[in-house]
């Protein structure tokens, strides 16, 4: 069987749909975990030294996982959550947890390479804790946290393609069931042309906007 125009655009779809709930969802929980890692290390605006001593151990745990082996073993939690460990909406499940502790890792570079100095001017106009991190530190770091989410965007494209070796849909699902099984060389070609401009076209746009933050 060979495969039509349709297909690929399904495919294209399914990717698009699943990069971007799985994103969403990753940085509502990577966002606030990459706070917590660098507000609460040890002289710190909220420091608690044994919450980080906790939770940043567990990220590194979850990081040291290779995202094909966290889709096999995380199979039973997809299952509770939507039902199903095949599908589009079953590969959602270990995008989110692949991605949301290596998104939290960038936001803690990025709030990390804001300059001291932003946080001791706050804090001596009175500014609380979390004004200062809302209002100030956020707000500086917002050009590296655009770059932090374009970096982010580009590996749960690569991860969501691999989903495709366990059924999990999209690019990836047809150039195992099409390019690979059935050695159909151009379908092959077509999946890998597609991605390489999807993340051309995510890479350039996070530049250009992160330039953009930078020069206001």
């Amino acid at each position: 069987m060979r495969v039509r125009p349709e297909h690929i655009i399904d495919a294209l779809l399914e990717t698009v749909s699943m990069v971007s709930f799985s994103l969403l969802f990753s940085t509502l929980i990577g966002l606030p975990l990459g706070i917590l890692l660098v507000v609460t290390r040890k002289g710190h605006l909220l420091e608690n030294v044994g919450f980080f001593n906790i939770i940043n151990p567990v990220i590194n745990v979850l990081r040291s996982i290779p995202f094909i082996i966290l889709l096999v073993a995380i199979i039973p939690i997809t299952r509770l959550i939507v039902g199903t460990s095949i599908g589009t909406a079953a590969a959602i499940v270990p995008l989110v947890f692949y991605a949301a502790p290596y998104f939290a890792r960038l936001v803690e570079n990025s709030l990390l390479e804001v300059d001291p100095g932003v946080i001791e001017a706050a804090e001596a106009m009175g500014a609380s804790p979390w004004q200062v991190i809302y209002r100030f530190l956020l707000p500086e770091a917002l050009s590296s946290l655009v770059l932090a989410i374009t970096i982010a965007t580009i590996g749960l494209i690569g991860a969501s393609a691999m989903a495709g070796a366990i059924g999990g849909g999209g690019l990836g699902d047809l150039a195992i069931t099409y390019g690979y099984q059935q050695f159909d060389e151009v379908t092959m070609f077509i999946t890998v042309a597609i991605l390489v401009i999807l993340v051309q076209f995510i890479q350039s746009s996070g530049n250009i906007l992160s330039k953009k933050i930078r020069r206001r």
